[in-house]
């Protein structure tokens, strides 16, 4: 089970406090909005990628549980 994060750019206010949270995987850009190193939260981060999300002021931080690795192929297609 991967968890993953999902930002909402269109959301976002610049607050920063998802990058003060979790440097780890957010980073902030020139014009002080986040910009994720990685979507992939592993075990050791899952506690603070939660507590980032949760201290989202305006949700646009998620935090995703995947039980099951994304397909890019249809059903049915080969």
């Amino acid at each position: 089970m991967t968890d993953r994060l999902y930002l909402d750019y269109a959301a976002c206010s610049g607050h920063g406090l998802c990058a003060d949270l979790l440097p780890e995987l957010v980073e902030m850009d020139e014009w002080g909005f986040p910009i994720l190193r990685s979507d992939a939260v592993g075990p050791d981060l899952r506690p603070l990628a939660r507590r980032a999300a949760a201290a989202c002021p305006t949700l646009a931080l998620r935090l995703l549980r995947n039980s099951r690795p994304v397909s890019h192929r249809r059903a049915g297609r080969r």
